[in-house]
């Protein structure tokens, strides 16, 4: 593996990800403003396509932004960067795969994140999934 700094606290990843909120709020205004404009203002925001767009939307935002560069918004504010175990980046099914098992990392109440405070390289449930990990960039 090619990661000359150990593996970021699970606390800057958290961080990182509550970061990353600021610009999905206005991914999710927009994309529920198209929304309402399709529907002529009778969208219901409990129907099954609607949060199937929402959840698009996410993981455009998540997967591109790992794909292109490996950092989020909230990824290069704390100086972190996803990469393959390789140090090589990661590619679109990789990176949608990461994306989908974060997913279910979360809706396990969050016990997929935790599992980095277990792991002796931290690795979350949704890096071992993709064969990823996450470092620390120097400043």
């Amino acid at each position: 593996m090619n990661n000359p700094t150990p593996p970021p606290l699970l606390h800057l990843r958290l961080a990182a990800g509550i970061y990353d909120f600021f610009p999905l709020l206005p991914i999710w205004f927009f994309s529920a403003a198209a929304c309402l404009l399709a529907t002529n203002g009778t969208l219901d925001y409990h129907a099954w396509w609607y949060r199937t767009v929402m959840l698009l939307v996410t993981a455009a935002y998540f997967v591109i932004s790992w794909n292109r560069g490996g950092q989020t918004i909230g990824l290069k504010a704390w100086r972190l960067r996803v990469s393959r175990a390789d140090g090589s980046r990661l590619n679109l099914p990789r990176a949608t795969l990461r994306f989908f098992v974060a997913l279910v990392s979360l809706f396990a109440c969050g016990l997929g994140f935790f599992w980095a405070l277990l792991d002796p390289q931290r690795r979350t449930w949704h890096d071992i999934a993709a064969g990823t990990v996450v470092q620390r960039l120097p400043k």
